[in-house]
């Protein structure tokens, strides 16, 4: 993707068409509509073409299916090409779908590499072939190379064009070479990477760098280190290497350490982007969604977690009816009961996202799990101290049996303790497996905090108050 696509709307857009907070405003998207609905394809023209293809991708994202089939029709296909990539998975399948292999084969060539790979992946398997049959040999081999590597690693995520010079060259040749290539140069690039005879990279030299140098100058002599991806890395790896680094481009190196390619920041913007909301999804239980899903689709997504919370909700359950007889005895129990089980939820759910937050960005391993369980335990002791207090003496005034405010404040303070230890210990359990700890653990979370809430409140008043 272009780092285009993250500026300013250009300035003859329709004032109409974005607001203060650069968001589509709703009367350009009626007229949008009106015009999809009219059939008037050279308005629908008139009101896209000055569009940023984000916007454009934006307006898709408002439209119904059958408005997105009309107006992908009257989109020039140099728009239609750079806005592909912006759209949300399950929009872009379906425009993929409406537009002719012809009008897509000539789009993508206007791409780079990385971007015209990720489009070509969402296509079907005999759209693919004569997409791919459609476009000249260079283009097609190198979609084809990208799609060869796997899903999420560093290979797919690359662009094949780069900039390398031979570490012989010195500063005038190197910029004779940049002006000579023209249109052969990749689209975006910030770095030459200075490879030796095998083209192996032994430093960069950026461009703002080479600019200041007199012409004479060997690369040499001004080239840094440079921070080298190999094609199997993990996407998420990759972004973490770039910001760990504040790194603005990177070269991607084969199993032999060749120069393949490079990875762009505006590219580890969109996984960076892409894993927190996959995280965040993931804690609720969620898939992800976006706007193109279909109600299918939806619940495909959400119904097995919430299969599994009732069974854990089964569990809780049985806790209550196996105290029933203190609570038919004590009537009372059964209206606090819920506020310790729902405050431990909380709080396990707080250290449950602090503690997933510190192992995607690595902040927390096995040199410092100790010490931050037992923060997060001291925390929860701390919490249900000053918390204790209060329900306690609600309860006790509420129910005019002072025990019964002794027993919940001190099933809050273990629940809490309880909770805050599940937090952290879920998510470093399953993140050794090799799990995914935002997948599962808020389900396990609140399945805990629940269990034992109602079995340390009903135990307690089992056997305080009987």
């Amino acid at each position: 993707m272009s780092i285009d696509a993250i500026a300013p709307p250009a300035p003859g857009i329709d004032h109409e068409a974005l607001d203060e907070d650069y968001v589509l405003t709703p009367a350009f998207v009626e007229k949008v509509v009106d015009a999809a609905d009219d059939g008037d394809g050279m308005r629908l023209r008139d009101l896209t073409e000055d569009l940023h293809p984000a916007d454009v991708a934006d307006l898709m994202g408002f439209l119904t299916a059958e408005h997105r089939g009309v107006v992908v029709q009257w989109l020039p296909p140099d728009l239609l090409a750079e806005t592909l990539p912006e759209l949300d998975d399950g929009i872009r399948e379906e425009v993929l779908e409406r537009v002719p292999h012809l009008t897509l084969a000539e789009a993508l060539q206007e791409l780079d590499s990385d971007d015209a790979a990720a489009v070509v992946e969402d296509l079907e398997d005999d759209q693919r072939e004569k997409v791919l049959a459609a476009m000249p040999e260079i283009d097609r081999a190198a979609i084809e190379s990208s799609l060869g590597y796997a899903e999420d690693s560093a290979g797919r995520l690359m662009q094949r064009e780069v900039m390398a010079a031979p570490q012989f060259w010195n500063v005038g040749d190197t910029i004779d070479h940049i002006r000579a290539q023209g249109e052969d140069l990749p689209e975006l690039f910030f770095d030459i990477y200075v490879v030796d005879p095998l083209n192996r990279p032994v430093g960069g030299v950026s461009v703002s760098g080479l600019l200041r140098m007199p012409r004479a100058t060997k690369l040499a002599d001004i080239m840094e280190p440079v921070n080298e991806i190999t094609v199997d890395q993990d996407q998420e790896e990759v972004a973490y290497i770039f910001e760990k680094y504040h790194l603005i481009s990177a070269p991607v190196i084969d199993s032999a350490g060749r120069l393949v390619g490079q990875i762009t920041v505006d590219d580890i913007v969109n996984i960076i982007q892409e894993e927190n909301r996959e995280d965040i999804l993931r804690l609720a239980g969620v898939s992800d969604e976006d706007r193109g899903s279909t109600i299918p689709e939806i619940v495909r997504g959400r119904v097995p977690w919430l299969a599994v919370n009732l069974f854990t909700a089964a569990l809780g359950a049985g806790v209550i009816a196996f105290f029933g007889g203190t609570i038919e005895q004590i009537v009372a129990l059964a209206a606090l009961m819920p506020i310790v089980s729902a405050i431990g939820g909380n709080a396990g759910t707080q250290a449950l996202t602090v503690t997933v937050r510190a192992l995607a960005t690595r902040e927390l391993n096995s040199s410092n799990a100790r010490r931050t369980f037992f923060r997060e335990l001291v925390v929860g002791l701390a919490n249900g101290l000053v918390l204790a207090p209060l329900i306690g003496v609600a309860a006790g005034w509420w129910s005019g049996d002072w025990r019964i405010g002794a027993v919940i404040a001190a099933a809050m303070v273990l629940n809490l303790m309880i909770a805050a230890s599940v937090g952290v210990l879920t998510p470093l359990t399953l993140s050794k497996l090799k799990q995914d700890p935002a997948v599962s653990s808020a389900v396990f979370v609140t399945a805990t905090t629940d269990f034992f809430g109602f079995l340390i409140f009903l135990g307690l008043a089992t056997a305080v108050l009987l």
